[in-house]
């Protein structure tokens, strides 16, 4: 079990949360374009003061590493290396997208949501019809690795035949008006929150996955070749296969 600072600047939403041993604790959160570099340490502070912490009580620090927007992801990162150094504390570094579909599965799971035969879809924006996207099923299993995708009517055709997908983030509202099936679930209010951060960061905690903080830099995917997603269907046989 870890105490851990988990902090969420990928998008509009600037987040920071307590997790320990996984469990949420407290967190403070407010959602504005260009409020990141004045509310991030603020938010910390309270926490700190409102849970009666110094930063040398936590077992390590969490930041959402991107893909997300360029600026946010900066802010977010240059102040847990700052703090990390500071404090002699390990770093995580975990991807906007796994964050967001942990959070999702336990979102889900507590609202009694269909999960069968169900796909997790984060999408984030990216520019024009471009998005970060990654798909997981239920239990984690990669569906898709995180990539930049261009988006048309056509994108998914197959899997959605076979598969309901639950699309979230940022980006479902561009997106569901030119996707559009039956098969397709948008939810647009989920967004990154250093809550969804909780578990995943205390189950990279025990993995002992810390990053090198003189080299780590954020998961920009800024150099990317847009692509369609591939083979889908195959990944999804194969990950029942082994289950």
């Amino acid at each position: 079990m870890a105490l851990i600072l988990n902090i969420e600047t990928s998008t509009s939403v600037c987040s920071v949360s307590i997790g320990n041993g996984g469990k949420l604790t407290d967190f403070e959160e407010a959602e504005g374009q260009k409020t990141h570099a004045s509310q991030l340490t603020v938010f910390i502070d309270k926490l700190l003061k409102r849970n009666r912490l110094k930063i040398q009580d936590f077992d390590a620090l969490a930041v959402s590493k991107g893909p997300g927007s360029y600026t946010g992801l900066r802010i977010g990162v240059s102040t847990v290396k700052g703090i990390a150094y500071a404090a002699n504390l390990p770093v995580l570094a975990i991807n906007t997208l796994d964050a967001m579909v942990s959070g999702f599965v336990k979102t889900a799971l507590q609202m009694k949501w269909e999960t069968k035969n169900h796909i997790i879809c984060p999408l984030l924006d990216a520019r024009r019809m471009e998005v970060y996207a990654c798909m997981r099923d239920f239990q984690m299993n990669e569906i898709m690795e995180t990539q930049a995708i261009v988006i048309d009517e056509n994108t998914f055709s197959k899997l959605l035949q076979q598969k309901k997908i639950y699309f979230v983030g940022n980006a479902t509202e561009k997106v569901s008006t030119v996707l559009q099936h039956k098969n397709a679930i948008f939810i647009s209010d989920f967004l990154p929150s250093a809550k969804h951060l909780v578990g995943i960061s205390e189950t990279a905690f025990m993995n002992k996955q810390f990053v090198d903080v003189a080299y780590f830099e954020p998961f920009y995917l800024k150099d990317f070749v847009a692509t369609k997603p591939r083979d889908l269907l195959k990944k999804i046989s194969k990950n029942n296969k082994t289950k």
